[in-house]
């Protein structure tokens, strides 16, 4: 079995990007002080002393106590609440609680598909599954392409069929698993079917 190497051809608009020179700065700032300068630190904002031992600790405690999970999207209302009575804001009511929302993989997904999807690109997703999947690609001009999650196939997608949605103009598969919402698995066979060189066109990335 061999192997096809492709170019990852970024979309034109990755050309506009500009780049955070603060750190620019930094290096340079660090190869100073490797020289023996004194250099005090203006670049990114980051502090010049450690963590307080108290917010480390309350950290620890926090893990240990089970506070790995969601939290509201607001903030934690036990936390809301007593600024909402001392705040002199007359809008405190724009503190109130707010719809949760999974909304901290929005972001990832969205800079994966800004910094590689052009407009009439094809992107295949799976379907039933996460809904801003579809909207980012629509907002993005590309088509999107859902792939079937059946539930005879306890809601796994069917590989042959997926290969018979990819064109020259698929730029990315969108893959989930376990799957949201349906719970369903992509086994290790076809995940090697995906990756089988056969599977997608060589002028693909």
């Amino acid at each position: 079995m061999t192997t096809t190497q492709t170019e990852l051809r970024l979309a034109k608009r990755m050309s506009r990007l500009g780049t955070e020179t603060a750190f620019e700065v930094l290096v340079r700032a660090r190869a100073l002080e490797r020289q023996g300068r004194n250099i005090i630190h203006l670049e990114i904002g980051e502090p010049d002393m450690d963590t307080p031992a108290n917010v480390v600790e309350a950290g620890i405690d926090a893990l240990r106590k089970g506070f790995t999970h969601y939290g509201p999207a607001a903030g934690c209302w036990s936390c809301v609440k007593p600024l909402r009575r001392r705040s002199a804001v007359r809008e405190a009511s724009k503190l109130a609680p707010m719809r949760s929302s999974s909304f901290r993989g929005k972001p990832i997904i969205f800079f994966t598909m800004l910094a590689l999807v052009e407009e009439g690109d094809e992107v295949i997703y799976p379907n039933p599954g996460f809904p801003i999947y579809e909207s980012m690609i629509n907002f993005l001009s590309a088509k999107a392409v859902p792939i079937p999650l059946r539930e005879e196939r306890d809601f796994r997608l069917d590989v042959d069929e997926l290969k018979s949605l990819i064109t020259d103009r698929t730029k990315l598969i969108i893959l989930n698993s376990p799957q949201n919402p349906t719970g369903g698995i992509i086994t290790k066979k076809d995940v090697e079917g995906i990756a089988a060189p056969s599977a997608i066109a060589t002028s693909w990335c």
